[in-house]
C-alpha cells in the first residue's frame, strides 16, 4: 500500500493533525512529518504505481523516476528547514498552510498525467497565499489577492491546455511535448497554453511581477517556505515537458540579465533577493532550453543547490526583520556586532549564490556554462557570465554588506533565536559539503554524471569574474557612482497595474462620462417630444380627448377600411 502512496499526502494529511496538538508536542508533529516523507521515499521503486480509472481516464498518480525523486529529495528537505525556522512561530494556520503547500509541490513532482498535476497545482497556490496574508497588512492583503489571482490564472491555463491537448492527442501523459526540432511554434494550441501555464508560475520576463510583489510581504517564516516551492516545482514542470524547446534559451538568458538593474537600486532587501531569485531560475531555463544531458543535469543540480542558499539568503534577512523591524538597506547596517552568527550565516549564502569555488552554486552552475559552451552558444554563453558578475554584485555582496557591514545605525538587538539559527546553520553546512564533494550531488542527477568542475581553467574562470565584479562594486562606492540606497517604490512590470491601467480608467470615465452624460441628454430630450406629442394627441386638450360625432367616427372607419381594402387588392 505504501508503494502506491503518493509522497506529500503524508505532510497534506499530517497538517491537518496539527491543530489538535500543543506546544513541543505539536513542532515535534510538524518536523516528523517531512523525515516520515522522506523516508517513504526511500521506499519507492522506479515505475508508474497508484494507476486508476477516472470517467474513462487513465491517471497515474505516481510516477518514480530519478529526475522527480531528485525533487522529492530536496522538496523533503526544504519543509524540514523550513518548520526548523518556524518552530518559534504561534500560528497554527501557518503552520497548516505550509505543510500543505510543501506537500502539495511534493505530489506535484510525483505526479504521471497532466489531470493530476493539475489538482496539485491548484492546491500549492490556495494553501501558499495565506503565508502571504498571514502578516496581517493592508499591502500583504493587496499582494496577496494579486498572487492568488495569478496562480490560479495559472492553473487555469494549464487545464485549458489539457483540455485542448488532450482533444487532439488522446492522451494526460505528463511528459515531454515537444519534438526533436524544439520548436514551439509548430505545437498545438493546448501545448502552448501549458508552456504559458508554466512559464507565469517560473516568473517568465513581464509575468514574472507577481514574485516580487508577493515574496516580501509574506511573513518572516512564509517567505522561506514561498522561495523553495513554486518557482522550482515550474522549473521540474518545464524539464519534464520542454525539454530542448529552443525559446526557452532566449528566455532564460532574458531571465538572468533584466532583474540584476531592479536589484541594484531596490531598498528592500526581501525584495532583492526576490529579484535575484529570478536571476537564477534564468540559468535553470537556459539549461533546460538546451535539453542535452548534461544541460539538464545542470538545471536540477542548480535547482537544488538554489532551494538551499536562497533560503539561507531569506532566513538571514528573516532575522533581522524579525529582530529589528525593518528590513530595508537605509535603515540597517552594523548588525554583524549583536548578529554575528546570522551574519556568518548569510555570507556563506552570498558566496553560494555567487559561485565561489567550494561553496554550491559553483559546482551546479558549472554545468550550465559548460553545456552552453558545448552547444556553442556563444552569445548564451557570455549573457550568463554577465549574469553571473550581477548576481555576485546585487547578493553576493549588496545583501551581506548593507545588513551587517555599511555605515553604522545602531541598532543593537538579539541574535536570532535558536531554531532559527540551526535552520541556517544546517542550510549553510549543507551549502559547503555540496560545494567541496560534489560527487554527492552528481549521483542523484536523472543522467550519469562525467563532469569535474574543479579544473584550472573553470576555477581561474571564476574567480577573475568574481574579483571583476567585487572591485566594480568598491570603485564605485568609492567614487559615489553607484546606486544610493533611496526609501522608494521601484516598478518594472507592475507600472501596468500601478500606473497605465488606473490611468486608463481614468481617462475611459472621463470620456466615457461625457458620452453617458450626451447619450442620456439625447434621450431625455427625445422622450420629453414623444410625451409631448402624446399629450397633444391624448392630453385633456388633446384630439382624441374631444368630444367626436358618430357620423365623422364612422366616416373615419369607413376611409380606413377602405384604404385597407385598396392596399390589399393592389399588394
Amino acid at each position: 500500500m505504501i508503494d502506491s502512496l503518493p509522497p506529500g499526502w503524508v505532510l497534506i494529511v499530517g497538517a491537518l493533525i496539527i491543530p489538535l496538538l500543543k506546544g513541543k508536542l505539536q513542532s515535534a508533529w510538524m518536523l516528523l512529518l517531512p523525515i516520515l516523507g522522506f523516508a517513504q521515499l526511500l521506499t519507492l521503486e522506479h515505475g508508474n504505481h497508484g494507476q486508476l480509472e477516472l470517467f474513462g481516464y487513465q491517471l497515474t498518480l505516481l510516477r518514480v523516476d530519478r529526475l522527480s525523486l531528485i525533487f522529492g529529495y530536496i522538496f523533503h528537505l526544504a519543509a524540514f528547514l523550513s518548520v526548523l525556522y518556524a518552530l518559534h512561530v504561534r500560528d497554527v494556520r501557518q503552520h497548516v498552510s505550509g505543510m500543505m503547500y510543501a506537500g502539495s509541490a511534493i505530489g506535484a513532482v510525483f505526479a504521471g498525467d497532466f489531470l493530476t498535476l493539475f489538482i496539485y497545482w491548484e492546491i500549492t497556490a490556495i494553501s501558499s497565499v495565506y503565508l502571504i496574508w498571514a502578516s496581517e497588512t493592508e499591502r500583504s492583503y493587496r499582494a496577496g489577492m494579486r498572487y492568488l489571482v495569478i496562480q490560479v490564472g495559472s492553473g487555469v491555463l494549464l487545464l485549458s491546455g489539457v483540455i485542448l491537448h488532450f482533444q487532439a492527442t488522446g492522451s494526460l501523459a505528463f511528459e515531454n511535448l515537444i519534438g526533436p526540432s524544439g520548436d514551439l511554434g509548430s505545437a498545438g494550441p493546448g501545448v502552448v497554453l501549458i508552456f504559458i501555464a508554466f512559464g507565469i508560475k517560473c516568473a517568465f520576463p513581464l509575468l514574472h511581477n507577481w514574485l516580487q510583489d508577493s515574496y516580501p510581504e509574506a511573513t518572516v517564516t512564509g517567505t522561506v517556505f514561498l522561495s523553495a516551492f513554486t518557482t522550482k516545482l515550474a522549473v521540474y514542470a518545464l524539464a519534464r515537458a520542454f525539454a530542448g524547446t529552443e525559446i526557452l534559451i532566449w528566455i532564460g538568458v532574458t531571465m538572468t540579465l533584466f532583474p540584476v538593474l531592479f536589484a541594484v537600486i531596490e531598498n528592500d532587501l526581501r525584495r532583492v533577493l526576490a529579484y535575484s531569485l529570478n536571476n537564477q531560475l534564468g540559468f535553470m531555463v537556459v539549461g533546460i532550453g538546451v535539453g542535452t544531458e548534461m544541460a539538464l543535469n545542470g538545471t536540477v543540480a542548480h535547482a537544488f543547490c538554489h532551494i538551499l542558499y536562497k533560503a539561507l539568503l531569506f532566513m538571514s534577512m528573516g532575522a533581522v526583520l524579525h529582530r529589528v523591524g525593518t528590513i530595508k538597506a537605509t535603515e540597517l547596517g552594523g548588525l554583524y556586532k549583536s548578529m554575528p552568527w546570522t551574519a556568518a550565516f548569510c555570507m556563506v549564502g552570498a558566496a553560494s549564490i555567487s559561485a565561489f569555488p567550494l561553496f554550491s552554486g559553483f559546482i551546479s552552475k558549472s554545468l550550465i556554462l559548460s553545456a552552453v559552451a558545448e552547444e556553442h552558444l556563444v552569445i548564451i554563453w557570455i549573457g550568463l557570465l554577465i549574469a553571473s558578475a550581477g548576481v555576485m554584485e546585487h547578493s553576493g555582496i549588496k545583501i551581506p554588506f548593507f545588513a551587517f557591514f555599511a555605515h553604522d545605525s545602531g541598532k543593537r538587538c538579539k541574535e536570532a533565536p535558536w531554531n532559527m539559527l540551526l535552520a541556517m546553520g544546517i542550510a549553510a553546512t549543507l551549502c559547503v559539503l555540496i560545494g567541496t564533494f560534489p560527487s554527492a550531488l552528481y549521483s542523484l542527477l536523472p543522467y550519469t554524471v562525467d563532469y569535474q568542475p574543479y579544473t584550472s581553467s573553470h576555477v581561474v574562470t571564476q574567480l577573475q569574474l568574481l574579483l571583476f565584479a567585487a572591485l566594480a562594486f568598491a570603485v564605485l562606492m568609492k567614487t559615489r557612482i553607484y546606486p544610493p540606497e533611496v526609501a522608494s517604490t521601484n516598478i518594472d512590470s507592475d507600472w501596468v497595474y500601478r500606473k497605465a491601467l488606473p490611468s486608463l480608467t481614468g481617462s475611459v470615465a472621463r470620456v466615457g462620462g461625457g458620452a453617458w452624460n450626451a447619450l442620456m441628454a439625447t434621450l431625455g430630450r427625445g422622450l420629453a417630444a414623444i410625451r409631448q406629442g402624446l399629450n397633444k394627441l391624448y392630453g385633456p386638450q388633446g384630439i382624441f380627448a374631444r368630444n367626436w360625432t358618430t357620423g365623422s367616427i364612422t366616416l373615419r372607419v369607413a376611409l380606413m377600411l377602405g384604404g385597407y381594402l385598396l392596399f390589399y387588392f393592389v399588394f
